[in-house]
Order: structure tokens, then sequence, then C-alpha cells
């Protein structure tokens, strides 16, 4: 059963795989926009907010060293792959993935950071059923699931930091809002979580 987090928490994602083991991941997160009332107030219009899904691999020092987005869907050592944009949010379950071959990582890079932001602008005021959730990628079993419905008026959210530690996948769930409507608008705070 996968582990609800809250903000700050952490879990080692290889002893939640448990006998089946775990070489990689998926980072699915999801999301809805808030139905606004239509004119005179009859009806209600659902507005597109196109939250993006990222990765940030840092090395020993907290220097960026790739990234993972809708624009580069695969990180350069291949290790990581994004399954592609989704602009709307519409549909169940997740809107975008990133998928982790943990066997792949260099050794190099000694944390992934992951995080959300809304390229349309809108903050998180205006999304509702926001959340990202980590899948051992052998057997589709859910992990760990973090809640990313805050309201405010940031633009993006620092989800979770994925690292390995004494030998095992490793979790934090990080929850720090952000701004930027790209990630590389959002590295300062990313290093600054770190």
């Amino acid at each position: 059963m996968a582990i609800n987090l809250q903000k700050g928490q952490k879990i080692s994602l290889s002893k939640e795989a448990g006998s089946s083991g775990l070489t990689k991941i998926v980072m699915g997160l999801g999301w809805d926009a808030k139905k606004k009332r239509g004119f005179l107030g009859f009806g209600r219009k659902e507005q597109e907010i196109d939250l993006d899904a990222s990765c940030v691999l840092f090395d020993e020092s907290k220097q960026p060293l790739d990234a993972v987005f809708f624009g580069q869907l695969r990180s350069r050592d291949g290790s990581i792959l994004h399954t592609g944009d989704n602009r709307t949010g519409d549909g169940d379950g997740d809107d975008e993935q990133i998928i982790v071959d943990l066997s792949r990582v260099p050794a190099n890079v000694k944390s992934i950071i992951f995080i959300v932001n809304s390229f349309t602008g809108q903050n998180f005021s205006e999304i509702e059923n926001a959340f990202c959730r980590v899948v051992n990628g052998a057997n589709n079993q859910e992990l760990a699931r973090y809640n990313l419905s805050c309201t405010g008026n940031h633009t993006g959210m620092i989800m979770a930091k994925v690292y390995l530690h004494n030998g095992e996948w490793k979790m934090h769930a990080i929850g720090d809002n952000a701004n930027g409507k790209t990630f590389d608008q959002m590295i300062p705070q990313m290093i600054a979580a770190l």
C-alpha cells in the first residue's frame, strides 16, 4: 500500500518496493483546472492549465548536470525519459510521467529534483486535485503519493528529491512553493531545497 507523504517526510523507496526490487521508478503528475462560473453565473467553464513536470539532476556540489522537461524528453545519458507534455490536465490518472531507470543514473548524480510549474502562468489557486506519485516501474506498484493541492499565488512547486543513500533509493517530499513558468527559472529555489 502506498504511503501518503507529508511535506518534509523522507522514505526509503527501496524498502517500500520490498522483494520485487527497485530498478525503475515512474514519477506521475496529475491535476485538474478549477471550474469557473460562466456568463452571469450560469454554467461552468473549465479553463486550460498547462502544468509541466520536470526534473533536474544535480551533482554533489549542487550544480545542475542535466534536465528533463517538455523541451528535452530524454536525459543526455538516457537514464530518464519524459513521456510527453499534457497541456490541459484532462483525463484521469497521471497527466505527465517521468520514468527514471535507476540502474542507469550516472554515479556523479547525487540527487534528482522533481518540480511542477504552470507554463501558462496560472497560480495554484486555480488548480485542484494535483498530486505526484512514485510507482515501481517493475510491477506498477504505487510506492508513495504526495498531494500538491495547496492553494496560493505560487506558479510552481518543488515536489520531491530522489537520491541514493547507503545503497538505498530514497525520496524526500519537499513541497516548497516556488515561482517560475519553466524549470530553469526555479533552479535557485531547487538549489536552496537541496
